[in-house]
């Protein structure tokens, strides 16, 4: 394999983060290629866990956030610049926060953790979301991350919440010709009132503009967001939509979830709390979020489920795989990494298996189900709302493949699973993370386990 010195530079850095040491196909430990030896990174100690990285793909620089630290790294894991993000006196009880409004809780010093780090290459800078003060998110200017704004004075500011491991994606929609848009999705943890839990902003040429973070639309009655229901916490009490990765591709924006639902087994009249992976879509352009599908996804292998998702990785087909597929060379490929089963999301059983999806099919049956609920079939079937019979009405019009919908049968659910194609499993040492490429017609990927092994 010959990869160019940034694709090389960045796998170790990701190596070093997630993995340790290389494994053969048949599980033996191989030496490293003695002239291609890991570079690596080791940040304050004291600061603790790194949390997210971005690479530069113009330049190869490295954006690393950590727990109360940002550093830029050269391409061969240099620092080149730190900047700090905390600690400072905060309570997470604090809403609003108190730059807004006084606070009656007792502050203490808290660490800011990164929960998101995302290129902003239009305007070349860098956003960075904390977990201070509800989720406050500054941009950086790439060059020396001096602070170009911090906006904190509005409600819709507070982005990423407070919740440690809760998870944030953020994918940015640009313009030639008009303020770029900010996807942003997050685990609400517990505060649906204060939270969507996906919505778009404005992102706005100036880092300090009132409007930066605003609403795409918000009116009485309508605005550029998904809100959990308060009262499906009264059935599921610690439920929360967690977002493992997020994309955009064609006229979409893509999220991939893992959230509780309450089914019933076969022969039993009670009911049991599991996990469910699901794919959420939404147009680029949909301002009312009209357009917001969710669909199951998962896997199955000599029959076994793998239910829960772990990790995902946008990727094209490449000419090899896409003939096995059926598919063209430049179809948009979904690599995923599933654990076994279906309840255990904090403690994730070791067995795991890589799955792709190609996109096109799943776009297919989100097409399928938008027909048949227009034709007035079956109900919307969200497990996150709680009156989940909901029927869907009828109405007459043509559904193309990049239909964004109206203000009826949304939000909307698709009930059957899409299943992925299983490539590769394994049993005893639990698969956490991939990135794939295309290199010479073939498809790569590289996989990171749970004990510090990288597999190819």
């Amino acid at each position: 394999l010959i990869m160019s010195p940034a694709m090389w530079k960045w796998t170790c850095l990701v190596s070093h983060l997630l993995l340790s040491t290389t494994v053969s196909p048949h599980g033996r430990q191989q030496p490293l290629h003695p002239k291609r030896p890991f570079i690596t990174f080791t940040g304050d100690q004291a600061e603790g866990n790194f949390n997210h990285l971005v690479v530069d793909e113009r330049t190869g620089h490295i954006y690393l956030g950590a727990v109360n630290r940002i550093y830029k790294l050269s391409s061969d894991l240099k620092v080149l610049v730190t900047h700090e993000t905390g600690p400072d006196e905060d309570n997470p009880k604090c809403y609003p926060p108190k730059v807004v409004q006084t606070c009656n809780e007792p502050l203490t010093l808290t660490n800011n953790i990164n929960k998101m780090l995302l290129i902003d290459y239009k305007e070349d800078r860098l956003i960075a979301c904390g977990s201070l003060y509800q989720g406050i998110c500054k941009f950086l200017r790439l060059d020396d991350l001096f602070k170009l704004g911090e906006p904190f004075h509005k409600k819709e500011h507070y982005l990423s919440g407070v919740n440690d491991s809760g998870s944030v994606f953020g994918v940015i929609v640009s313009y030639s010709n008009m303020d770029d848009k900010l996807f942003i999705a997050t685990a609400v943890d517990g505060k649906p009132e204060y939270f969507p839990t996906i919505s778009s902003r404005k992102i706005t040429k100036n880092s300090e503009a009132d409007g930066m973070f605003a609403y795409v639309f918000h009116d009485e009655f309508v605005a550029s967001m998904i809100k959990i229901p308060s009262d499906t916490f009264t059935i599921i009490p610690d439920f929360d939509i967690y977002y493992i990765y997020g994309f955009s591709s064609g006229n979409f924006v893509y999220f991939l979830t893992l959230q509780p639902e309450m089914i019933s087994p076969p022969g039993s009249t009670t009911k049991e709390q599991v996990y469910t992976s699901k794919l959420v879509r939404l147009c680029k352009e949909d301002t009312a979020f009209n357009s917001y599908v969710e669909v199951p996804i998962g896997c199955e292998k000599n029959g076994v489920e793998y239910r829960l998702l772990q990790a995902a990785y946008l990727s094209k087909a490449g000419a090899i795989l896409a003939r096995s597929l059926g598919v063209g060379p430049e179809d948009d490929i979904l690599f995923t990494v599933f654990s076994k089963g279906q309840k255990r999301k904090m403690k994730s059983l070791d067995e795991s298996a890589l799955c792709i999806f190609v996109l096109k099919k799943i776009n297919d049956r989100i097409k399928d189900r938008l027909q048949s609920c227009y034709r007035g079939e079956g109900t919307l079937d969200l497990a996150w709302l709680k009156v989940k019979d909901i029927p869907c009405s009828s109405a007459l019009l043509t559904i193309d493949d990049n239909f964004c919908g109206l203000d009826m049968n949304a939000p909307l659910g698709v009930s059957s699973m899409v299943r992925g194609l299983p490539i590769f499993t394994e049993d005893g040492d639990r698969m956490t993370s991939v990135i794939a490429y295309v290199y010479k017609n073939h498809s790569l990927a590289f996989v990171g386990t749970k004990s510090g092994k990288l597999k190819k």
